[in-house]
């Protein structure tokens, strides 16, 4: 019998048919992986299996049921849970409070929780998930946080689970854990539909691999003929160099110096304790750690004006702390930001607008006081071309992009500027493969141009293989460096853990 069946589901938006046919089903007892470009359609069809969208044509079925899922509600009801990329807790709720919500127990108006935390507990110990249930989630880190978020699945009786990138902010010892469970629940006779970008991993934890491209399905493997290679091409259509090639570093002067800098959250916390570190042109520094330790604030701290609590930042061995946001720019830093909505991008702008945010008051853009708008277009075109933006026009809004495209855009801007020292936080972030290996081919093109570049990312393999030195942040101090030829996986993971010994 079949758990779940999704037969020639089609959704056309305005201009777009994101997806064309697709036929995707789930046995009981199977993770089933399902993988492709950003706008290849993976998420349309999980927001149809959700209810938060309505195909145009084509059904669902399951357990051979026929069912029509008109919301969110009615697919939790119908045993469907998602456990999103970005999770829905509430911070200041304690993990009860967040696993019940929506579904409390009350006698006489009085909340019931005794019985729910024994529920909860049996369903802990069944899946290898334990957590203090009477923790504030705020105070947890981000691979507990996401346990809250599969108990709250689980207690509401899912028995298909879709997750959505769920190893994306976890270390690797944490996404050994998250795999016990996920082979538990499979155990169970429970289907799980797997979302990710990393073939290593689905590789490692699928039964079927099911590969969407624009809006299709290209084909679904047994996971003993995947390979890593051929899952790439059949997403991208056509072969994709999955190793980062570069040439040995030759590092030259200090560009970046960080001194020292302490900080304090709004809320009183310390988020960066006597963080040094320092960055040389030619060479690729990676900043290892989980999310949360102190990565968004010392980015906040090289490319915005934020007031510190002691410290000093240093561009070519001058202290930027008095410059704003525009100066630093000027003077050759440039960033790309981890979230692109919100820091990286104007989406209802168009592509054109987009490529010169940052420059747009100055020479070439403008004559006098009046903005250049065809010399503008122009420079767009090139860059789109060059950077091989997949749009119609230059005058394309920015929000009509795919994720990828989107994040292609802000490299091509800050690239185009030629700048001295590249901030990159988690510059592939939901970024396909095809994406993903044009991203890195420009941040080792900078290095050999003899740029200095900061990478900040949450991938450790990412880091690995593009990083010269490395850098473990743990609660906002760097505790351990590494040269690349001495780090391993295994050592640079413990030291995210806060162990500082070798493994």
């Amino acid at each position: 019998m079949t758990l779940l069946k999704m037969d020639g589901i089609t959704k056309v938006f305005p201009g777009v048919r994101a997806n064309d046919q697709v036929t995707f089903d789930l046995a009981p007892g199977e993770i089933h992986a399902l993988v492709g470009e950003n706008g290849a359609g993976k998420t349309t069809l999980m927001k149809i299996l959700y209810g938060l969208y309505r195909p145009d044509s084509g059904t669902i079925r399951l357990r051979d049921q026929a069912v029509a899922i008109k919301n969110p509600r009615d697919a939790i009801a119908r045993g469907i849970g998602m456990v999103h990329q970005h999770f829905m807790l509430v911070p200041p709720f304690s993990v009860l409070e967040n696993i019940i919500l929506g579904k409390e127990s009350q006698t006489a108006g009085v909340l019931r929780l005794e019985e729910p935390a024994r529920e909860i507990t049996e369903i802990m110990n069944r899946n290898g998930l334990p957590v203090d249930l009477t923790a504030r989630v705020e105070d947890l880190p981000v691979g507990l946080q996401q346990r809250v978020e599969i108990l709250k699945v689980l207690y509401r009786g899912a028995e298909v689970l879709v997750f959505d990138e769920p190893t994306a902010v976890l270390t690797p010892q944490e996404v050994v854990e998250l795999f016990k469970t996920f082979r538990m629940m499979r155990d169970q006779g429970k289907g799980l539909i797997f979302i990710s970008h990393k073939l290593d991993e689905v590789l490692d934890i699928a039964d079927r691999i099911t590969v969407i491209r624009r809006g299709q399905v290209v084909k679904t493997l047994l996971r003993a003929e995947a390979s890593k290679p051929l899952i790439a091409e059949l997403m991208v259509g056509k072969p994709v160099f999955l190793h980062v090639d570069k040439p040995p570093a030759a590092p030259g002067a200090v560009i970046l110096e960080v001194r020292g800098l302490r900080q304090r959250s709004p809320r009183g916390h310390l988020v960066l304790e006597d963080l040094s570190l320092e960055v040389r042109a030619g060479e690729i520094y990676g900043l290892a750690g989980v999310e949360g330790n102190g990565q968004s604030e010392l980015v906040r701290a090289i490319t915005e004006a934020v007031r510190l609590e002691s410290g000093d930042v240093l561009l070519e061995e001058q202290s930027i702390l008095a410059w704003d946001v525009r100066t630093r720019r000027d003077r050759g830093i440039g960033h790309i930001p981890e979230d692109r909505h919100r820091y990286g991008l104007l989406l209802p702008f168009s592509l054109a607008e987009n490529l010169v945010l940052g420059r747009h008051h100055r020479s070439p853009f403008v004559r006098g006081s009046v903005v250049d708008f065809a010399r503008m277009r122009a420079y767009a075109r090139e860059s789109i071309e060059k950077y091989d933006i997949r749009t119609p026009s230059e005058l394309t809004p920015a929000h009509a992009l795919s994720g990828g495209n989107q994040q292609k855009l802000i490299v091509a801007r800050e690239m185009r500027f030629d700048p001295i020292l590249l901030v990159a936080s988690q510059p592939t972030r939901g970024v396909d493969v095809g994406a993903t290996e044009f991203i890195y081919q420009q941040l080792v093109e900078a290095r050999s141009r003899g740029k200095a570049v900061l990478l900040v990312s949450a991938d450790l393999d990412e880091v690995l293989s593009l990083s010269d030195r490395i850098g473990v942040i743990f609660k906002g101090r760097i505790i351990r460096e590494f040269r690349q030829e001495e780090a391993t996986k295994e050592q640079v993971g413990l030291c995210m853990t806060g162990e500082k010994r070798s493994a």
